[in-house]
């Protein structure tokens, strides 16, 4: 069941206020623990001074800490993402959202206001967030000042931008629109979107587009004199007090904000009698311009009087503060209930609250952006804590890694080589960790060295290997490190900076061996794409597989892919899509395509097929129309080492894609080769996939 819905808006002022609140209440009476996080939020004092903030978390009674259901303010987003820290923007608020998804069942997340700096680039932001955060949106549109074409124009290529992206927009709300036109805007948006979009319609309510006397006070620096008990009533409109009194009462409109100066004391006492006449109508309160107070009889007849409206005070003349007030936007916040209650009502009156419901159970994210999967491994390596093996001490990224992982707290690490050069080695890299916590090993001096040759000899005695042979291969770092592996003192090894992946792999196959029923050893890489994650192999391992063996690699790539979180569609790969191409490479795909099928009917397997047919939905729809995975694989099998080996490099360098692995499969423990051109993330992120890989076992 998918867990988050994204409320998102183009523009400023679109009423996203009014679904918000309207689906908190609708989901509270659905399930019992609802969360509720925003992104980026417009104020600069954190999350206990966001008005959306307060407002869901103080009405909803909702537990959750404000400061933790925001990322960033508006200015920290804009200033990180122009010293392009993009990643980091990613992670922070992956980090965050999660926190709060794992302590409820549902969360509601609220996109970005479209107010102050930053609005040009606002709407992708939003778009990304939801991508990276693999959650459906809703779209809230005003119709405000526009025809029905701009309206409808206005939605469709909001729609676009989020399909564009392959965010799922579930609904659109068509908000303020006048009442009349309900069914007109209903149909034209409709008609413009696929039919699984559900569209609902909010009329313009006028009490919610006024501001109240506390915004007002807010908005023109105002103090309050009198009546702060009745703050939060709601302004339709306002009248300048400049003639006489016998005029002034024939404009006085409902609940109309009174503007005059100070010393206007009969239209202060003139209004606020009216306030309490049955012949005119009640005022919402009253602005004194000019910095001028009351005299003290006015004042004290004031006091005296048993129903009053908020009076405030402020310094400027009454012409620039009616221009001020004028532009006024009405803006909900905790303490005004008449307009949440109204704007929960209105939702409900309005909005088709089952069918919406059904859209949000049924939808399920078929896809997992690279910063997803990466916050989902680091996740999954936590849960249960493993010990990895890293025998190249003698290599600075190495080292670079292991403090990198201990500072984490992610693994436990042991590191092969001598202790003194080691901690020279952190020291020159200017490393800050506690060398205690890295466990260093020096092999020919280690406690375990004769245990370890003993144990090689007796596996490797029938092979003509002496105990003197034993003891050489022992001094060997990946011998020993893959002896600690074997022997249960490590969880799984991470070597090959600094070695051949033949000099990696050997002692695994010689005493780690293969899984029972495995007879192919071979690897994938995770490819992080801009917008999407794919499994490469066999990129590392095997020069020429055969059919068997290219079956086989096939389906421990795809066991390996449900294992991190990825449903394979498995392609494998040629020069030739479907039966058009003769030949015996091609052949020997399209017969490994058959054992998969034979051997494992569950797994959706497409072969042979060219990799664009395989990855892009229009040429796989074109040349495979009748396919489950052409246009949308993930899992993509590469027909030999050199087409697998220079395809990751060349995407990798091509496209910027961050390439995870290689990880082995169809060891017994795991056991990982790096490139010997790796980088410091190359290796933490391998450790990584170890660690999970061992929590298998």
């Amino acid at each position: 069941m998918n867990k988050a819905i994204y409320i998102a808006t183009s523009e400023a002022n679109s009423g996203k206020s009014i679904v918000v609140l309207g689906l908190m209440r609708m989901l509270l009476g659905k399930t019992a623990k609802v969360g509720y996080f925003r992104p980026i939020i417009d104020g600069p004092n954190g999350g206990d001074k966001d008005n959306h903030i307060n407002t869901i978390l103080s009405h909803f009674e909702l537990d959750i800490d404000p400061n933790e259901a925001y990322a960033f303010t508006r200015t920290e987003f804009i200033n990180k993402r122009n010293q392009g820290k993009e990643g980091e923007i990613f992670d922070t608020i992956i980090n965050k959202y999660k926190a709060i998804e794992e302590k409820n069942d549902f969360v509601l997340v609220e996109g970005s206001d479209f107010s102050g700096e930053g609005t040009a680039i606002e709407l992708d932001a939003n778009i990304l967030i939801a991508k990276n955060l693999g959650i459906p949106a809703i779209i809230v549109a005003s119709g405000i000042g526009k025809t029905l074409d701009e309206f409808v124009n206005g939605v469709h290529i909001t729609y676009d931008s989020f399909s564009e992206k392959e965010v799922k927009v579930l609904a659109v709300i068509v908000n303020k629109v006048q009442e009349e036109n309900i069914e007109i805007a209903r149909e034209g948006v409709k008609k413009h979107l696929p039919k699984d979009v559900f569209v609902d319609v909010i009329p313009l309510i006028p009490s919610l587009q006024n501001p109240t006397i506390k915004e007002i006070a807010q908005a023109i620096d105002a103090e309050v004199l009198f009546g702060e008990e009745f703050i939060n009533n709601q302004t339709t409109t306002f009248k300048v007090g400049a003639m006489q009194l016998r005029n002034y009462l024939t404009h006085l409109e409902k609940d109309c904000l009174i503007i005059t100066p100070g010393d206007r004391a009969d239209i202060i006492l003139g209004a606020l009698q009216a306030n309490i006449s049955s012949n005119y109508p009640s005022i919402s309160g009253i602005v004194l311009t000019g910095g001028i107070l009351p005299e003290e009889p006015i004042v004290r007849l004031i006091e005296g009087l048993q129903q009053i409206v908020p009076i405030l005070s402020v310094k400027g003349g009454t012409f620039s503060v009616a221009n001020k007030i004028g532009a006024v936007r009405s803006h909900m916040y905790a303490e005004n209930k008449e307009k949440i209650l109204t704007s929960i009502n209105t939702f409900d009156k309005y909005c088709n609250a089952d069918e919406l419901t059904e859209k949000f159970v049924t939808f399920k994210n078929n896809g997992i952006t690279p910063r997803m999967f990466q916050f989902n491994l680091l996740k999954r390596a936590k849960t249960v804590r493993k010990h990895i093996v890293l025998p190249e001490g003698n290599d600075d990224r190495i080292i670079s890694a292991a403090v990198r992982l201990i500072q984490m707290d992610i693994v436990d690490l042991t590191i092969l080589g001598n202790k003194e050069e080691i901690a020279n080695r952190i020291a020159r890299l200017g490393l800050i960790v506690d060398i205690d916590k890295l466990n260093i090993i020096d092999p020919v001096n280690s406690e375990y060295f004769k245990d370890f040759a003993n144990t090689l000899f007796e596996i490797r005695k029938n092979k003509g290997v002496t105990i003197d042979m034993a003891e050489d291969l022992m001094g060997d770092v990946s011998y020993f490190g893959t002896m600690m592996v074997h022997k249960g003192l490590a969880d799984g090894m991470v070597s090959g900076a600094a070695h051949t992946t033949g000099h990696t792999i050997l002692p695994a196959l010689q005493f780690v061996k293969t899984k029972p029923g495995v007879s192919v050893v071979s690897s994938v890489f995770f490819m992080c794409l801009e917008d999407r994650v794919s499994v490469f192999g066999d990129c590392a391992i095997n020069p020429n597989p055969n059919a068997e063996q290219l079956a086989e690699i096939a389906i421990s790539s795809a066991e390996s892919s449900i294992n991190f979180g990825i449903e394979p569609k498995i392609a494998m790969l040629s020069y030739s899509s479907g039966s058009s191409g003769k030949g015996e490479d091609v052949d020997v795909v399209r017969e490994a395509t058959e054992i998969v099928k034979a051997k494992r009917p569950d797994l959706k397997i497409e072969g042979p097929i060219q990799y664009d047919a395989a990855v892009d939905p229009t040429v796989g729809k074109s040349k495979m129309p009748n396919s489950e995975v052409a246009g949308q694989a993930n899992v993509l099998i590469f027909p030999d080492l050199n087409t697998g080996n220079n395809t990751y490099k060349a995407v990798q360098r091509e496209t910027g894609a961050l390439a995870i692995g290689p990880m082995l499969q169809g060891l017994n423990k795991p056991v990982n080769d790096l490139s010997r051109g790796c980088t410091i993330d190359d290796i933490f992120n391998t450790v990584i996939l170890t660690a999970i890989q061992a929590q298998g076992l």
